[in-house]
């Protein structure tokens, strides 16, 4: 048999066997669960009035929801995990990949945020970090390293026409890299007519782009100059 957490319609089908003056175990063969999770939905979502599906769903519903907003803790079995994994030079992003897989769910934000703890403990953890000295910076945060071109326009700052996508003319560049990060494309799309040109980028060194770019719209007589 097997553990797991009860649907509405199963808790419904258990109150309806409970009525019956089904025995635990049997409902529980009847559901293909074990015996103890009968056991257990009994004793925690029984009320007043005795067991009532509706009633139960909601008590299990609420504390699933307490459950997800108490802070997850690095319990010391799991740091020293992570130690480990850091001195034989993993990745946060490794290791949060390899514990999920043993369900274990920890973010590799919450490592990150753990090293950086330590160093300012004294300890020395970042510096197993593969870009150690650089504070990683989580995913859309204003000062993130991901995206940012030296003195570009902000997106918001184009005129309101471009988003109306009622011109030709106005053009939204863009790369695609293949399966397992093998080959990139630079793809430049005409937001009115969806236009497409494409040419084949030699790695992901973004120095290249203004050159490619110029090189597609020469090729249909779209720019001038060499």
């Amino acid at each position: 048999m097997r553990y797991k957490q009860l649907t509405k319609d199963e808790r419904c089908q258990i109150n309806t066997l409970v009525s019956t003056g089904m025995m635990q175990k049997d409902i529980a063969g009847h559901l293909g669960v074990s015996p103890s999770t009968i056991c257990r939905e009994l004793k925690r979502n029984v009320g007043q009035r005795g067991y009532r599906y509706r009633q139960a769903d909601i008590k299990a519903v609420g504390r699933r929801h307490q459950a997800s907003k108490r802070p997850k803790k690095m319990l010391p079995s799991l740091i020293r995990v992570i130690e480990e994994k850091l001195l034989e030079k993993w990745s946060p992003e490794q290791i949060s990949g390899v514990l999920k897989s043993n369900d274990i769910l920890i973010s590799h934000e919450s490592i990150y945020r753990y090293i950086w703890a330590n160093k300012r403990a004294g300890g020395n953890l970042y510096t197993n970090l593969r870009r150690r000295g650089k504070k990683y910076n989580r995913r859309g945060a204003q000062t993130a390293g991901r995206g940012c071109i030296p003195n570009r326009v902000d997106i918001q700052q184009r005129p309101k026409i471009v988003e109306s996508k009622s011109r030709i003319g106005d053009w939204e560049g863009d790369t695609i890299i293949g399966a397992k990060q093998q080959g990139v494309i630079l793809s430049l799309v005409d937001r009115k007519s969806k236009f497409t040109l494409l040419a084949k980028m030699e790695g992901k060194y973004t120095g290249q782009v203004p050159g490619l770019i110029k090189k597609c719209f020469k090729r249909f007589g779209m720019c001038q100059g060499k």
